[in-house]
């Protein structure tokens, strides 16, 4: 958060109800955390403001966008400076198969989640996009079968209450 006001048991529960359905309705967010519609709809623009509710995101089934396959490659750098990661970052967030890029501890240095349209479009990315990269020293992929996501982070704010 940008100011120093720390989220109250309120404001968390607006995040959590926001995380399942990004759709409700001010009217019933209000309801459900029992506040005036104007004193909900101006707890929701202070977190915007200060950047705990970051966007508003539409979960697609790939499926319909043409994606039959989606991995995980393991990435890991020839060197891990902070000039290597920072360009792999930037280069990696350009790309249009790229979904997710997770800077990791370990033998690896990222796993980016990609989405391809088959086998064929897998390889060929892997090896046009990241083997060629001078600052990549070694990749490895695994599939992903299934991908489940649980849109609500945990709130461990409130065990202190």
């Amino acid at each position: 958060m940008t100011d120093s006001r720390p989220l109250d048991r309120i404001d968390r529960r607006i995040v959590a109800i926001l995380s399942q359905d990004a759709r409700i309705t001010n009217q019933d967010l209000a309801r459900r955390v029992g506040l005036s519609p104007s004193s909900c709809l101006a707890r929701v623009r202070a977190l915007r403001q200060a950047g705990v509710v970051t966007g508003v995101h539409a979960a697609v089934e790939p499926g319909a966008l043409g994606i039959g396959l989606e991995a995980l490659v393991a990435v890991r750098l020839r060197q891990h400076t902070r000039e290597a990661v920072e360009e792999f970052q930037r280069f990696a967030a350009g790309l249009r198969e790229v979904r997710q890029i997770f800077h990791t501890t370990g033998e690896e240095d990222f796993l980016v989640h990609v989405a391809c349209r088959d086998a064929h479009h897998l390889r060929q990315f892997s090896l046009d996009a990241f083997t060629t990269r001078p600052e990549v020293a070694q990749i490895h992929t695994a599939l992903v079968f299934r991908h489940l996501w649980n849109p609500v982070p945990p709130d461990y704010l409130g065990e202190e209450e």
